[in-house]
């Protein structure tokens, strides 16, 4: 992913609390499955540091989609985590189909890595 010697900070807590962290910095009601903060970009005044952000995922969330799609609560978590730090490398699924299908691909080969699958 070239983003060697760089950090990520992971939280894992449930539907309230990110609910809480979705309406305050997104603007957004209710809960989500996985919000990313990047380090870097808008207003960093130019500052380097190891650390890419973090990323909070509902572990409430995840439960439910695992248990929806049949996955395991690791898988779950996982995909989520994948798709958190494909956001604090710059990836986006919001713009275009061709966006969506990358990100796709890149979380399943990040996915891939994490479980050994």
């Amino acid at each position: 992913m070239d983003c060697n010697d760089r950090e990520i900070s992971v939280l894992f807590t449930g539907d309230r609390e990110i609910a809480l962290l979705n309406e305050k910095y997104l603007g957004r009601k209710g809960p989500t499955d996985v919000i990313s903060f990047p380090m870097e970009g808008e207003g960093d005044g130019g500052l380097e540091s190891s650390l890419l952000g973090d990323v909070v995922i509902s572990v409430d969330t995840a439960a439910r989609e695992a248990e929806q799609s049949g996955e395991t609560l690791e898988r779950s978590v996982m995909r989520l985590l994948a798709h958190g730090l494909l956001h604090l490398l710059g990836y986006d699924h919001e713009g275009s189909e061709g966006l969506a299908s990358e990100m796709e691909k890149q979380e399943a080969r990040l996915i891939e890595l994490m479980c050994g699958l």
